[in-house]
């Protein structure tokens, strides 16, 4: 891929103290950003929504990972093995 096949998709603007910048894509990719959107729905629209979701999948992959953990019955074992009860 050259630069030729790059297609900006917004143009630089300021807009108050925003600032609105381009960035470049294949025609294929913009079409496949716009493949997840709505008739009428801009692209910033689409890709803050995008990035939402994959935060979001990011964030359950994480939380539901059983990478480093241990199952009840060994904490368990470990808490006694530990703190035992007086009894």
């Amino acid at each position: 891929m050259n630069s030729k096949d790059l297609q900006p998709i917004v143009t630089i603007v300021s807009i108050g103290n925003l600032k609105i910048t381009t960035i470049q894509l294949t025609e294929e990719t913009k079409n496949k950003i716009a493949s997840f959107g709505s008739k009428g729905e801009s692209y910033e629209e689409i890709l803050k929504r995008v990035y939402s979701m994959a935060v979001k999948t990011q964030l359950r992959e994480f939380l539901m990972s059983s990478e480093n953990t241990v199952s009840i019955e060994e904490a368990r074992r470990q808490v006694e093995k530990e703190w035992p009860r007086s009894k």
